[in-house]
């Protein structure tokens, strides 16, 4: 079979035209299209009418150059933009981040990764600069890493070179949440998986969560003698929530970093 192939191959190179594919007819085309074809040699090694069109890969009737003259091409995106503000201030809401495709995949290359990422947050002042946000209860918690982007100096002028350095940790043992936590598997909101029942968790207490004058976070529990249920929800996707009682209050986390979580 091997040398009627090859003997096949021998008879087309002087049989003008034979060879005619998807280069020679100009043909490359996305999805299944009945029209791209071409007359020439099939990967199948039957010659005839043969497609130049994405979908020829799963019906074996590609032309015999067509993944040389049709090579997948992935998509290529760009840089994420700046994150943006959150969506409205003083309560807990989102803020976005987006990135735009550079090059569409073609000829089945790699589909394009997601263009939008969304995150939890929560701003402390008003457009006009007052406080505000304070006043929310349950706890609203997210991933420590959020506090590497957070400029504190920025949202209250009410804070002293003092104050700046002010914060706290609180210990909880979580006592209960929503089996939603466990579902999230976005990557800014993935951390949620990691809460589990019974588990101590630390949380993080710093400006601007913290309030410039109680100098205390909202639901922070400290005033519970730790038999009192306290709520708490995650920021960015408000049916991951529950229940956790305080341990302790301590200068500096040492939890875990999958279980180390900021007042927000």
């Amino acid at each position: 079979m091997r040398t009627l192939w090859m003997a096949l191959c021998a008879l087309a190179r002087l049989w003008p035209g034979a060879q005619a594919g998807c280069a020679e007819a100009g043909r490359c085309c996305p999805g299944r299209d009945p029209a791209c074809f071409a007359r020439g040699w099939r990967l199948d090694r039957v010659y005839g009418t043969c497609f130049c069109d994405q979908a020829c890969r799963l019906t074996g009737d590609c032309c015999f150059d067509y993944d040389r003259a049709c090579p997948a091409r992935p998509c290529f995106v760009g840089e994420w933009s700046p994150w943006s503000g959150c969506a409205d201030q003083c309560k807990p809401t989102t803020r976005v981040r987006r990135r735009s495709v550079q090059q569409e995949p073609q000829n089945g290359g790699a589909p394009c990764p997601p263009l939008e990422e969304r995150a939890g947050c929560l701003e402390y002042s008003t457009p006009q600069g007052q406080d505000c946000g304070h006043s929310y209860v349950p706890a609203f918690i997210t991933t420590s890493a959020f506090n590497k982007e957070r400029t504190r100096q920025a949202v209250s002028p009410r804070w002293s070179t003092h104050t700046e350095d002010a914060g706290y940790c609180m210990e909880f043992k979580t006592e209960s949440l929503t089996p939603h936590c466990a579902l999230e598997n976005r990557p800014l909101t993935r951390w949620m998986q990691y809460l589990r029942e019974g588990y101590t968790v630390c949380v993080d207490c710093q400006p601007p969560a913290m309030n410039s004058v109680s100098l205390r976070c909202s639901g922070d529990g400290l005033d519970s003698d730790g038999n009192q249920t306290l709520h708490w929800q995650a920021i960015g996707n408000p049916r991951c929530q529950g229940t956790w009682k305080k341990v302790r209050r301590v200068d500096q986390c040492s939890c875990p970093a999958v279980h180390s979580f900021i007042f927000i």
